[in-house]
């Protein structure tokens, strides 16, 4: 079986091209797709079975090889500092929902002081 590379996949639109490593491209419908894939990111590594279709190269079945590196998962904190920061995001939420319970929305700088704090630790935890 040829192996090469999701050279893009538009989950939307349900199709892509892989490249295979002699270079050529090959269409990718979603139906190629192994069960329980939805997406594929680009330069996965993958194995393909092929066909010649109407407008050429076509992928059969596909079978994921290798995923590319995370690059949210190269970049993450050490465990112990995320567990700080998770503690302090605790002791945000705490006081946001005392004030909430008093009848009253926080003001907009505690607010966007939250949501900063909560995109952080969301970008930190993401594989």
């Amino acid at each position: 079986m040829p192996t090469g590379k999701v050279k893009w996949y538009d989950t939307e639109k349900g199709f892509g091209f892989l490249q295979t490593d002699e270079g050529e491209e090959v269409f990718l419908h979603v139906s190629a797709l192994p069960a329980g894939v939805t997406s594929l990111k680009n330069n996965t590594r993958v194995e393909f079975g092929v066909a010649d279709g109407k407008k050429g190269l076509q992928a059969l079945s596909l079978r994921v090889i290798e995923a590319p590196p995370s690059v949210a998962k190269a970049g993450r904190k050490d465990a112990e500092d995320l567990a700080i920061m998770l503690e302090d995001v605790i002791k945000l939420l705490d006081g946001y929902s005392n004030t909430l319970r008093r009848g009253r929305y926080p003001d907009d700088n505690q607010s966007k002081k939250l949501v900063t704090v909560l995109r952080h630790i969301a970008d930190q935890v993401d594989v």
